[in-house]
C-alpha cells in the first residue's frame, strides 16, 4: 500500500518527492437432502502443498481469521452481473486443521448460501452469521478436507481502521458504472468469498471470472486464458488473501514484457485512464531498477490493473492502482508504482506472519522508494538522512513506534518511514555491497514464506555476522527517534 506525498524542499532540494500516498445481506441456511451415496474415494491433496501454512491468531485484528485452519488452495469460479448487482460463486476451498474442532469457521460477508458440502457431502445445517461461515462438520489435525460453497448476493464492503487520507471501504466496490474493484488490507477478501483473511495463512488460487459481453475479469496470479466470457488466472506461488485482487469493467488490455521477458499486462479503462498508459508503460524500468537491488522478479508474470480508487495495492502479480487522482502528477505516480511493484518482493514473496510486522513490508518499499527517487532527484545521503530523521520523530511522537501499530491506527505513516529511516541506518552499517546482499538473500531465501521480526533479526545476524538486534529493536520499539 502506497504512502503519503512527501515534499522535498524538506529534502533542501526543490523537486516534489511524491510518494506512496496515505491518500496515508442476510443469508439463507443452505439445504440438502441426506446423500445417500457411497463414501467417495480419498483426494490426494499433494498438487497443493506449496500452500502450506502455520496460521496464527492475528493480535491486532483477531475477529480475522482463524489459526486452526490451514487453506492451501481456493479455487473460485465467480460470475457477475451488472444489471442486478449480483456476484454469484462457487469457492472451492482445500484445507488442512491444524488442530482438532467441531466446525469450519471461515471469514464471509453474509450472501445466500445456495450449496455447502464437505468432501462431497451436504453439509445442510451452514450458515452465515456475524460475518462468519459457520459449517457445522467436525475436523481432524492434519486431515484435509474440501470445502465447497455455492453463494450468490450483492457484496459489501467493510469498514477500514485508520485515519489515512485516501482512507475507503475495504473489499469489493461496485462502481458507478455497475464493475467491480477491491482493495483488501487488513481484510477484505472476505467480501467476496469464504476466506481465512489473516496474513499468515498463504494459499494457492484458480480464478475463474465470467463477464457480460464486452466486459473484462480481472484478478491476481498468472493469466491463463479467456474462454468465452470467461477470463482465468492460476497463481502456483502462495499469495495471502489480502494480496488477491478482482476487477470488473470495460477494460482495454496492453501487454508487454519486462527484463528477461517477464510478461506484463496492463489493464486500464479507454476514455478514463488514457492519461496514466505511458506511466504503466515503464514497468519494465522500475523491474530493472528493482531486480538489480534484490534479485529477480519473485513471480512468473507481472502488471497492473486501473481502478476507481484514490489509493494503490501490491495485489500478487497484478497490482490495483488507483486512477480516480484529483491532480495527475506523472512523477508521483510512477514512484507509487514502484512501490507496490517493490512490494511483490518485500510483502508478496515474503509475507509479515501478523499485522504488528506490517513495517516489515512498507519499511522496504519505502525505503526503495526513497532510493529511487534519490537516483531521479540527484539529492544526496546526507540530505535523505536529515529528511527521514526529521520526519521520525514527528511521526513517533503523533503515532508512536512502528513496532508498536495501533489497530485504529493501519499503515499509517510511521510504519513507512521510521522503518525506512532503520533501513537506511543498517544500510550506512554494512554499506551497499553488503546490504543489498543482504535484502537479496532475504527475499530468494525466503520467498513463499511468512516472518516476523525475531525471524528478520535472526536472518540479518546470520546472513551479516554482526549483532544487529539492538539497532533493529531500538529503531522499532524506542518512542523517539535514537540517535
Amino acid at each position: 500500500m502506497h504512502r503519503t506525498p512527501l515534499i522535498a524542499a524538506a529534502l533542501a532540494v526543490a523537486v516534489l518527492v511524491a510518494g506512496c500516498t496515505d491518500k496515508t445481506a442476510t443469508s439463507s441456511t443452505a439445504s440438502a437432502a441426506p446423500s445417500t451415496a457411497p463414501a467417495t474415494p480419498a483426494i490426494d491433496f499433494s498438487a497443493w502443498t506449496k500452500g502450506t501454512s502455520e496460521p496464527v491468531a492475528d493480535a491486532l485484528y483477531p475477529k480475522h481469521g482463524n489459526p486452526a485452519l490451514d487453506v492451501l488452495h481456493y479455487d473460485l469460479k465467480l460470475s457477475w452481473a451488472p444489471s442486478s448487482k449480483t456476484l454469484t460463486g462457487l469457492a472451492t476451498l482445500q484445507i488442512r486443521p491444524t488442530a482438532d474442532a467441531s466446525q469450519i469457521n471461515l471469514d464471509f460477508k453474509p450472501y445466500a448460501l445456495d450449496k455447502v458440502t464437505v468432501d462431497d457431502e451436504p453439509a445442510a445445517d451452514a450458515k452465515v452469521t456475524a460475518e462468519k461461515l459457520i459449517v457445522p462438520v467436525p475436523v481432524t489435525k492434519d486431515k484435509p478436507v474440501t470445502l465447497a460453497v455455492a453463494y450468490h448476493g450483492k457484496p459489501a464492503t467493510s469498514p477500514f481502521p485508520t485515519h489515512r487520507g485516501d482512507a475507503e471501504p475495504l473489499g469489493l466496490t461496485i462502481t458507478k458504472e455497475g464493475g467491480l474493484w477491491t482493495m483488501q488490507e487488513p481484510w477484505g477478501a472476505y467480501t467476496w468469498y469464504p476466506a481465512n483473511d489473516q496474513p499468515s495463512d498463504k494459499a494457492l488460487y484458480d480464478v475463474a471470472v465470467t463477464v457480460p459481453d464486452g466486459w473484462s475479469g480481472i484478478a491476481a496470479g498468472t493469466p491463463v486464458g479467456q474462454q468465452g466470457n470467461t477470463f482465468t488466472y492460476q497463481s502456483k506461488e502462495p499469495m495471502a488473501a489480502y494480496l488477491q485482487t478482482l476487477a470488473v469493467g470495460k477494460y482495454k488490455k496492453i501487454t508487454a514484457k519486462g527484463p528477461h521477458g517477464i510478461p506484463l499486462t496492463y489493464w486500464y479503462r479507454p476514455g478514463t485512464d488514457d492519461k496514466l498508459v505511458p506511466s504503466l508503460k515503464k514497468s519494465p524500468t522500475f523491474l530493472t531498477f528493482l531486480e538489480k537491488k534484490f534479485g529477480p522478479y519473485p513471480f512468473p508474470t507481472g502488471g497492473i490493473v486501473v481502478v476507481d480508487s484514490e489509493s494503490g495495492m501490491e495485489t500478487q502479480q497484478m497490482i490495483t492502482i488507483g486512477g480516480k487522482l484529483k491532480k495527475f502528477d506523472a512523477a508521483g505516480f510512477e514512484e507509487d508504482l514502484l512501490h507496490e511493484y517493490a512490494h511483490q518482493w518485500f510483502g508478496d514473496a515474503v509475507t509479515p506472519t501478523t499485522w504488528t510486522d506490517l513495517w516489515l513490508n512498507e519499511g522496504w518499499a519505502d525505503y526503495t522508494q526513497f532510493l529511487w527517487e534519490q537516483q531521479v532527484y540527484k539529492f544526496d545521503d546526507k540530505t535523505l538522512e536529515d529528511f527521514l530523521r526529521k520526519s521520525d520523530a514527528e511521526l513517533r511522537k503523533k503515532l508512536g513506534p512502528p513496532g508498536h501499530p495501533k489497530a485504529a491506527n493501519f499503515a499509517e505513516s510511521n510504519v513507512y518511514v521510521c522503518p525506512a529511516a532503520m533501513l537506511k541506518e543498517l544500510n550506512d552499517a554494512l554499506g551497499d555491497a553488503k546490504f543489498f546482499a543482504l535484502a537479496k538473500a532475504w527475499v530468494q531465501t525466503q520467498k513463499g514464506t511468512q516472518q516476523d521480526r525475531k525471524s528478520f533479526i535472526a536472518f540479518v545476524n546470520k546472513q551479516t555476522g554482526k549483532d544487529f538486534a539492538k539497532l533493529i529493536n531500538t529503531w522499532l520499539d524506542s518512542a523517539s527517534t535514537p540517535k
